[in-house]
């Protein structure tokens, strides 16, 4: 599939001919059972910002690139911008180990509290609170 060697629990899980990119961590572990399956946190590398976009419009050929990492379809990281397609594949890369590794705070992006998730996400990633 890719050439792409993404950190430790994350796969491709897509990736399109116009450059854009899906990784998704573990999800043989968000399959609705250990973990709800909408929350499979997945990383979209798109030209142009992934929202802002009709379906079917293609980005202006000068857009930047974005990354935004979700963890639920409503909740994500707010995005990251880059000029070019290989520094943005970089940058995903770097989110995604963060993750995997338990240094992102993800408790921030929720507005509700899911206590008893986060602490089986936490042993997940090995993130220590």
């Amino acid at each position: 599939m890719s050439d792409i060697d993404v950190p430790e629990g994350w796969v491709v899980w897509n990736e399109d001919p116009d450059g854009r990119l899906i990784f998704a961590y573990r999800p043989d572990v968000f399959d609705s059972d250990d973990f709800p399956a909408e929350c499979l946190p997945t990383l979209y590398l798109t030209r142009g910002r992934r929202d802002a976009r009709r379906p079917g419009a293609s980005p202006a050929p000068d857009a930047d690139w974005h990354v935004t990492l979700y963890l639920e379809p409503d909740i994500d990281h707010g995005g990251d911008r880059y000029e070019s397609r290989d520094a943005a594949v970089a940058g995903a890369l770097d989110l995604a180990d963060s993750f995997a590794r338990g240094e992102m705070d993800y408790r921030d992006l929720y507005q509700v509290p899911r206590e008893p998730y986060f602490e089986r996400l936490d042993e997940l990633t090995g993130r220590e609170t």
